[in-house]
């Protein structure tokens, strides 16, 4: 058995909200990344586990500022000197697209990190390569376009067919390492990639679209005894309750509201032949996020409706907080931005964004004008084009106030 720490997309550099930390002069947000990264660097150093699989996406891109790259290598410098053997694969966000460019995190190669393997192109990885650990390891980080293409006969594939052509090439590459390997360890395939049947954060399938995306097929291949999987954010096993696990432990923080319900995991994978437990481990401190999505539908007591939807200020307390009101335009003055924010003061952040409703101008009959149509008429047809959302009761109501109104007026000509 070997005990494997699965984790991947840290984008630790993710200050996409919040402030600066006045002491260490950090985002705030990129702290909330680093302590997700601490807590799962202390739970490998204290289970001693054998290997470390971070499974790509260190940064939000290739060119992270120095400050960052620091804080990372604090911490992937614990594994080295602990021993731990660390296969870092790079992600779509560590490459660059033109060749021949340094990757994100290029240094851990070219100062020979010990117990630091870099994994930038696929490979297939013995013992030999392991530092003696028995296991195999194929591995295949994140593929460009281009570097398909690198791969392929360029001249007798269809533009259009690029990716088929490449998942058929990426077939038979994983058949000949099957059946290179050992028949008695057990063999582990990791990718950053998408995989057919995948769900993002807001519960979209992974379609074939601009991006390379795996056979389904390809994965759950029972040859294989555990696949470390990263580039989905939502935690999730492909192949839940079969052999083998195929798992997507997510991102280690929430990095926007598409995350906003998503719970956020490593992964521990206690790793034999034909038989892997795994046990998810929750990050304990990740910052919430609230997402309020509300709809006017009167112009009576606004603030009052929209302070309703809030919840209590201790779940706003340190939050993301964002509230989405819809409208219709003419009611804009009537809503008390201050008292909002005054109410979402101990958030984190509060976003309030408005999205008025324009009206629709309204079509009278085919063959009618304003002048051949009664002023009862004219009432009943704006109530009907109208955004005023009135129960029929209270239409009724005014419709006859209206009339009695109209009387009058008549009986005094």
């Amino acid at each position: 058995m070997i005990k494997i720490l699965h984790f991947a997309d840290a984008h630790i550099d993710m200050a996409n909200f919040g402030r600066h930390d006045p002491e260490s002069g950090l985002p705030l947000r990129v702290m909330d990344f680093l302590k997700s990264l601490d807590e799962i660097i202390q739970f490998a150093l204290a289970e001693k586990v054998d290997l470390v699989i971070f499974a790509g996406d260190t940064y939000k891109d290739r060119s992270p500022a120095p400050t960052f790259q620091r804080e990372w290598g604090k911490r992937i410098m614990q594994l080295s000197r602990a021993g731990i053997p660390t296969l870092l694969l790079t992600g779509n966000h560590d490459i660059s697209p033109a060749t021949g460019r340094a990757h994100a995190i290029q240094e851990f190669d070219t100062l020979e990190v010990p117990h630091v393997h870099v994994v930038h192109q696929p490979q297939f990885l013995t013992p030999a390569d392991l530092e003696g650990l028995p296991v195999q390891i194929i591995a295949f980080p994140w593929i460009s376009r281009s570097s398909m293409m690198s791969m392929l006969d360029p001249g007798s594939v269809e533009p259009g067919q690029i990716y088929a052509a490449f998942n058929a090439h990426l077939a038979e590459l994983i058949e000949d390492w099957l059946d290179a390997a050992d028949p008695d360890l057990p063999i582990i395939l990791t990718a950053h990639a998408s995989v057919e049947g995948a769900l993002y954060g807001a519960e979209r399938t992974v379609m074939l679209g601009k991006d390379l995306v795996l056979p389904y097929a390809l994965v759950k291949n029972p040859r294989f005894d555990y696949v470390a999987l990263g580039h989905i954010h939502k935690a999730q096993d492909l192949n839940k309750d079969a052999h083998p696990p195929v798992i997507y432990p997510g991102s280690i923080e929430r990095v926007d509201f598409g995350e906003v319900a998503d719970r956020k995991y490593y992964v521990l994978a206690e790793v034999n032949k034909q038989n892997t437990r795994v046990t998810w481990q929750e990050l304990k401190n990740i910052r919430p996020f609230i997402d309020l999505h509300v709809r006017l539908e009167t112009d009576q007591a606004i603030n009052q409706t929209l302070q309703s939807h809030l919840p209590p200020p201790d779940e706003l307390q340190d939050a993301i907080v964002r509230m989405v009101i819809e409208y219709p335009r003419a009611w804009e003055p009537l809503i008390d931005d201050n008292q909002l924010r005054e109410l979402t003061a101990g958030a984190f952040e509060f976003h309030l964004v408005k999205r008025p409703r324009f009206e629709t101008r309204g079509r009278l009959p085919e063959g009618r004008t304003a002048s051949q149509l009664s002023a009862l008429e004219l009432l009943n047809f704006y109530w009907k084009t109208s955004s005023s959302n009135l129960d029929q009761e209270r239409v009724q109501t005014l419709n006859n106030l209206a009339s009695s109104i109209i009387d009058e007026v008549n009986m005094r000509e």
